[in-house]
């Protein structure tokens, strides 16, 4: 078994307090489908930047979250996946096997 970084790119931000409680049920309902996978539950992110290899800041990225999972291989974290509330909202998933290297 392997973890896979989720993360979560695009998707609506809710307009209303019925519209965030709405959003943190889907969340929570999710996260309850997924039990012993969740390896880290993650955040959300806040703004961002790029650095390049000059030292220069660029451009903010489009990533707006991540989980850690746990699953038997990159099929397997990608099917978990699918049933992400993001997608609800026009976002989508990447998802990206951890190699342990310490």
């Amino acid at each position: 078994m392997a973890n896979y970084v989720l993360a979560y790119k695009g998707g609506s931000m809710a307009a209303t307090e019925a519209e965030r409680e709405a959003a943190m049920a889907a969340w929570g309902s999710w996260f309850g489908t997924l039990g012993q996978a969740v390896v880290d539950a993650g955040n959300p992110f806040g703004a961002s930047t790029s650095v390049g290899a000059n030292g220069s800041s660029g451009s903010q990225g489009n990533l707006t979250g991540y989980s850690v999972l746990a699953a038997d291989d990159l099929a397997a974290a990608a099917e978990l996946a699918k049933g992400c509330p993001v997608l609800a909202n026009g976002g989508s998933v990447e998802v990206y096997e951890t190699i342990q290297v310490m």
